[in-house]
């Protein structure tokens, strides 16, 4: 087991760091963005630390990654009429900051910028 510090999102699942929860399961708990990049920008996240990254978790859990897109189309449909772009940032030159799986729904019009975290 590692000794790492748990990540920011493993803080927010254990209500420790404040956040705007949009959808919960036992699995996955879903978070509006601090800093969106669109109008709709809602971050979709594990529970488990286990995988760094989406290749990670299409390898070692693809239910849970079925279940991540689910509930990131759940979103889209409740806040954009179903229409989203669902991005992973894989490693650190692709602009993933947080290495614990997650994904970003964005819906409406993407700001400048890139989608770092």
């Amino acid at each position: 087991m590692s000794t790492a510090e748990p990540s920011v999102f493993s803080r927010i699942v254990a209500r420790e760091i404040p956040a705007t929860i949009v959808a919960e399961t036992e699995r996955l708990i879903a978070i509006e963005d601090i800093a969106p990049k669109a109008p709709v920008h809602v971050l979709v996240i594990p529970k488990t630390e286990a995988y760094a990254n989406v290749v990670e978790l299409a390898a070692g859990d693809p239910g849970l990654l079925a279940e991540l897109v689910a509930m990131a189309e759940g979103i889209a449909a409740d806040r954009a009429d179903g229409q989203f772009r669902l991005v992973f940032n894989t490693g650190e030159s692709a602009g993933q900051t947080v290495f614990h799986v997650h994904a970003h729904v964005l819906a409406g019009d993407l700001q400048e910028g890139t989608l770092a975290a």
